[in-house]
């Protein structure tokens, strides 16, 4: 298989946090001679404050869909020149995949990623800490904002109290229910068969919302057709890894893999 020839990278933010998760990682990954952009989500244009003055009537963004997301993020990568590394968090992390999967990026990176349809997430942690974003019961034309005590137990578990108050002021905006109900349609479905460009999926240990185990499942997904795939598990990190004081090592991780590939 080639070597991966591209110094552009897309990152993939996912749901309930801004796409600022990444700003410490763009200039870290420029420094190591790569060019990268974070582009937010449709209706995510603007800071922080902003997006939460919008809840929950912001209408756009309560009626966005997965398909649309996906789709969003399809257009940004066709226009490179040549396919770049997408590299995806969360949500985005199956966005990622999906995106691989249609054979439009030269690598992919998902760390800690919400799975494909097919891989069921029975595990308690992630349905307490992520089922409120289906909104049942609710209107689908409001957003959904994740509360402090939900991001304490969903994110940022284990991390000092002020810090994971500053992670909430810094980083939660209002979600789309309609964009999680997606993750459970075929608009989340990638063929597990298909070969597909160099993927690394990264877990953590502390993950409640994706724990490792799901992770492991979703891995073990892919038919081992020759393609290159493969797993990884850090050690003390949530589900906020891309905020965690261990970031870095992280992010040299996949700069390892990638340079190897």
């Amino acid at each position: 298989m080639k070597s991966i020839q591209t110094k552009n990278i897309v990152f993939v933010t996912g749901a309930f946090v801004s796409n600022n998760c990444w700003d410490e990682w763009i200039p870290y990954f420029e420094s190591k001679g790569y060019s990268a952009i974070a582009p937010p989500w449709p209706y995510k244009e603007g800071t922080v404050s902003e997006l939460r003055a919008k809840q929950p009537n912001d209408i756009d963004l309560a009626t966005l869909t997965l398909s649309e997301l996906v789709d969003h993020y399809a257009d940004i990568i066709r226009k490179f020149p040549e396919k770049p590394i997408v590299i995806g968090h969360s949500l985005g992390g199956l966005i990622t995949q999906i995106i691989v999967n249609r054979d439009l990026a030269a690598a992919g990176v998902v760390i800690h990623p919400v799975p494909p349809l097919g891989v069921f997430p029975y595990e308690f942690s992630f349905l307490k800490a992520g089922w409120k974003v289906l909104g049942l019961f609710t209107s689908l034309k409001k957003t959904y904002l994740m509360s402090f005590k939900d991001w304490q137990y969903a994110f940022v578990n284990e991390m000092d109290l002020e810090d994971q108050k500053i992670a909430y002021a810094n980083s939660v905006i209002p979600e789309s229910k309609t964009v999680a109900r997606g993750g459970l349609t075929s608009a989340a479905k990638v063929d597990f068969d298909k070969p597909h460009a160099p993927l690394l999926i990264t877990a953590g240990s502390l993950d409640n919302i994706i724990p490792a185990h799901l992770n492991r499942r979703n891995y073990n997904a892919y038919h081992k057709n020759g393609s290159i795939l493969e797993y990884k598990e850090f050690p003390g990190r949530n589900h906020y890894v891309l905020g965690q004081p261990t970031w870095k090592e992280d992010a040299d991780y996949i700069l390892n893999w990638l340079s190897e590939k």
